[in-house]
């Protein structure tokens, strides 16, 4: 099972290049991980994925337990067109309860339990027979006298009686069990009857053979004797005859939490899980849903739960890489978690190269330089220590690139608010914090157009507070960074309006905050201060 290595939500430069400068790292360490977002990646993350051709992570939307992590069994299916006695013989060698009947490109038709089978055998119809001469002939073992392979439909008939008592009333729809009764066979044969099944093992004279072969009537001979040959006829019949069509049946992509009541509820040992174009897969059963199989993961970026993937409770937690917090994240087993006190997470995992002693590659140098310049603000951010400079400049020697244009054309790619909506701007790197025991919503945008949003400051204003009231937050914040400036615009809601002004110095909505970059090691820190002030 591949390893999924992702960032926050919300995905911003650094979030999106440590996935995938990591993966790369844990992949030449003979580990099989795969770089993943959990968001859309922003403007600034796209022109640094285009400037070094490297490819987008692939997008997860949580990582739960799907039908397809479990340990579920794989059967072969049989087409519908073999016989119930191939059916049961196939289930009995392979101890199987339940077997699949699927098409020619593995597509489930149905499925057909024991207890079916059993059913037939006691309720069945035991005077049509419709199935394949080939079929016949496998499960009786016989061997084809006069005919070849057709579909046999029609009445079961065992003659027992002297010919004369039947003349009359055979035709071209019955299906004849005989031994060797020569005058029954040519009777039968004269009577154009639609298969004869001669029992015994018996071989017939030459001059019935030719009238047959005149007559365009089938014999098939069968090593059993008539009465053994009557018991079994019926079992011959399609395997189709007796499938159910309409059955529970789960797609691969199925979360755990959805079906496990259907699995509960009803009385099926086992439920077919089938994918795309309804592709059987196996069978899943109660006994598969105790202990599944969890996605296997390595956060980077972050380690909070509000800030990751839904559903990660039910994953299991590898590896943590992260420059944060400590957040609320636990695990049940000890891991590997590399936190540093730096402005980036790419910082650390370009240590960790260092200390595994792997090359780094052109492609991922670039996504490495790119998420540091990205999350210190080209070293403008208080988060920014001598690690990231020193990173940059030993990446640039692989890089060969002018840093500072890189930087700006960078910067002016990813703070470009054109054709985002007010959600959209707010939202766009957003998270959630729980601050001395409140809960705080925090947004921060960075751009180099502070008109864009002040045009719109009173819708701002309007989203916010909706947006506080819709999510019960303590505070709901909107940090609007200019890097030229090397400070924050402030607009803001808060159950107590003492907060922000105590925290920033500020009076008014929308006023600027010299110096104030860092989300992190600033904006938080502060109003985690502001608040023990006012309690």
């Amino acid at each position: 099972m591949s390893i999924f290595i992702f960032g926050h939500k919300n995905p911003d430069t650094d979030s999106v290049s440590s996935s995938i400068a990591f993966s790369n790292l844990k992949n030449k360490l003979g580990y099989e991980t795969i770089p993943c977002v959990l968001g859309d990646i922003n403007k600034e993350s796209r022109f640094v994925l285009d400037y070094f051709e490297v490819d987008e992570p692939k997008f997860i939307k949580n990582v739960k337990i799907q039908v397809k992590d479990l340990k579920y069994d794989t059967v072969d299916g049989i087409l519908p067109d073999k016989s119930i006695l191939y059916a049961y013989k196939t289930m009995e060698n392979n101890n199987l309860r339940t077997l699949p009947i699927v098409d020619e490109n593995n597509r489930l038709l149905g499925i057909v339990t024991m207890k079916d089978i059993a059913m037939e055998l006691i309720k069945g119809n035991f005077y049509t027979l419709n199935t394949s001469l080939l079929n016949i002939v496998d499960d009786l073992n016989g061997k084809i006298l006069v005919g070849e392979d057709f579909v046999v439909y029609g009445k079961i008939s065992v003659i027992a009686y002297y010919y004369e008592t039947v003349k009359g009333t055979l035709g071209e729809n019955d299906i004849i069990i005989v031994g060797d009764r020569y005058d029954i066979i040519e009777h039968c044969i004269n009577s154009r009857v639609k298969l004869i099944i001669l029992t015994g093992g018996s071989n017939l004279p030459e001059k019935y053979l030719y009238l047959a072969k005149s007559f365009n009537v089938p014999i098939i001979s069968v090593p059993h004797d008539t009465y053994t040959t009557s018991k079994l006829i019926n079992q011959c019949n399609y395997i189709s005859s007796i499938m159910r069509e309409d059955v529970i049946k789960f797609d691969e992509n199925e979360y755990i939490e959805d079906i496990t009541d259907d699995v509960i509820t009803n009385n099926l040992r086992n439920y077919p899980i089938v994918k795309d174009n309804n592709i059987f897969l196996g069978f899943l059963g109660r006994k598969h849903l105790i202990n599944p199989s969890k996605k296997k993961v390595i956060l980077v970026d972050h380690n909070e739960y509000s800030q990751s993937a839904d559903g990660l409770n039910e994953a299991e937690i590898l590896e943590i890489v992260d420059h944060h917090k400590i957040g609320d994240i636990y695990t049940c087993v000890p891991i590997n978690f590399r936190n540093m006190p730096v402005g980036s997470t790419c910082t650390i995992i370009y240590n960790m190269y260092k200390e595994q002693n792997i090359d780094i590659d052109y492609k991922t140098a670039g996504v490495l330089l790119a998420g540091i310049i990205s999350d210190t603000l080209f070293f403008k951010s208080p988060t920014t220590t001598d690690l990231d400079k020193n990173a940059v400049d030993s990446l640039n020697k692989i890089l060969n690139i002018d840093i500072e244009k890189f930087a700006m054309d960078m910067f002016k790619a990813g703070t470009s608010l054109e054709g985002f909506t007010i959600d959209e701007i707010f939202y766009k790197d957003f998270k959630e914090f729980n601050i001395e025991g409140v809960k705080c919503g925090i947004g921060q945008v960075f751009t180099l157009n502070i008109e864009a949003i002040f045009n719109r400051k009173e819708e701002f204003i309007s989203f916010i507070e909706k947006v506080h009231e819709d999510k019960g937050y303590f505070l709901t914040l909107l940090v609007i960074t200019d890097i030229i400036k090397e400070g924050s615009y402030l607009i803001y809601k808060c159950d107590n309006n003492s907060v922000i002004p105590l925290a920033f110095n500020i009076s008014n909505q929308g006023d600027f905050s010299k110096g104030l970059v860092s989300r992190k090691k600033q904006v938080v820190p502060r109003i985690a201060e502001s608040i023990k002030m006012i309690k």
